[in-house]
């Protein structure tokens, strides 16, 4: 049986390759950081009117000093990541450097292992082997 994290993480996987299609198309004659900003917009702006029509607004009080802390720093990770992938996209090829973006598997699962004490199995270590090895024929190729 399917759980439901897979559905959410499977539309993840689906609207990221929506962004690597759309950002190439988009970076066209656009300074990649300046694209990242316009994109950063873009998102602010959904977010604010889905939290407005779910009614899922918070008071930011209600966030604890380890709240704020892991959500800036996943916050300026995600900012590095957007500029980093989007000046990638505009110089390479969208079919490379999405293949590359999505090593941060391999990176995750070494992460969670060192950080959050995560374990796991023989077999999700070889897909995880798998996935590194995929990467890089696909990131190598010519």
């Amino acid at each position: 049986m399917v759980q439901s994290w897979f559905y959410w993480a499977a539309a993840s996987a689906v609207f990221a390759a929506m962004t690597a299609i759309f950002a190439k198309l988009g970076l066209q004659g656009v300074d990649s950081d300046f694209a990242t900003f316009i994109r950063t917009l873009v998102i602010v702006a959904a977010l604010m009117l889905f939290l407005t029509y779910a009614n899922k607004w918070q008071p930011l009080g209600s966030l604890t000093g380890r709240n704020w802390l892991f959500l800036v720093l996943s916050g300026l990770a995600t900012g590095a990541s957007w500029l980093a992938y989007f000046k990638a996209l505009q110089l390479g090829k969208a079919s490379q450097v999405a293949p590359v973006d999505k090593f941060s598997l391999v990176l995750v699962a070494l992460f969670a292992v060192w950080f959050l004490g995560e374990k796991p199995s023989g077999q999700e270590w070889l897909v995880i082997g798998l996935v590194a090895a995929g990467v890089l024929v696909l990131a190598l190729k010519r």
